[in-house]
């Protein structure tokens, strides 16, 4: 299987397959929203169209980075959000880097979001397409690119997709140690609960990977089971 890994500002043409990784925190929150109920994501352009989403839509949830803000019910933070009850809701994202490279790559032919939750989930996935020839590309949207965590946990799913054997403990342990994982740690970024980082790091949480595809006007996430995984969270999912 073809492999490219690549920031978000080097993306020069629409990838076929494209694997879009945030594990600190976009799609590691993605997964636990789904894990409490959500029926869906919408990946919004901006804080404007994430605020005008939630004005259509009152009863939608929307999240942000940062601190919470007028016309946001949430904050992008694993930690804060495992304890919500989003059952059948729609949740309106915005992160700074996660759903920017999930837009980035929304003509491609398969669009996953991914991060170390849902690794196993979204590498059997690709395995199932792994005949059809189609290169994969893997957009670590974190630092241009440059984010240890995200093209540690994509190089990880690679080799899981690859059939390799690949053991997870150094990809975690990169992870671990990233300037993300830091900064989390030290309060450095703001809207952060003390579990996050570990909440991050826990590998094959969920038994689901996450497609993106558009509907109509928005860049939609949905959860997709893999029947052959198990995991004790409570998930409610939305079969693709």
């Amino acid at each position: 299987m073809d492999t490219r890994f690549l920031g978000i500002t080097e993306l020069a043409e629409t990838p076929s397959v494209a694997v879009v990784v945030d594990v600190m925190r976009a799609f590691t929150v993605a997964a636990w929203a789904f894990a409490r109920g959500a029926e869906k994501i919408v990946l919004a352009e901006s804080l404007d169209d994430a605020r005008a989403l939630k004005a259509e839509h009152p009863e939608w949830v929307a999240l942000k980075d940062g601190p919470p803000a007028p016309g946001f019910d949430a904050v992008n933070s694993p930690g804060l959000l495992r304890s919500a009850d989003l059952d059948g809701r729609t949740v309106v994202q915005k992160t700074t880097a996660g759903t920017v490279g999930a837009l980035a790559v929304k003509d491609a032919s398969l669009v996953l979001c991914a991060g170390f939750v849902v690794a196993e989930a979204t590498a059997r996935v690709l395995r199932e397409r792994a005949d059809d020839g189609a290169g994969v590309t893997y957009v670590v949207t974190g630092e241009d690119g440059r984010a240890e965590e995200d093209r540690a946990c994509a190089e990880y799913i690679a080799g899981r997709a690859a059939g390799d054997g690949t053991d997870a403990a150094p990809y975690l342990r990169r992870a671990q140690h990233s300037r993300a994982a830091d900064e989390l740690t030290q309060g450095i970024r703001q809207g952060v609960h003390p579990d996050d980082v570990a909440l991050c790091l826990e590998l094959d949480r969920f038994p689901f990977a996450m497609v993106a595809a558009p509907e109509g006007a928005l860049m939609v996430l949905r959860a997709r089971a893999v029947p052959s995984l198990r995991s004790p969270a409570s998930v409610s999912l939305q079969s693709r």
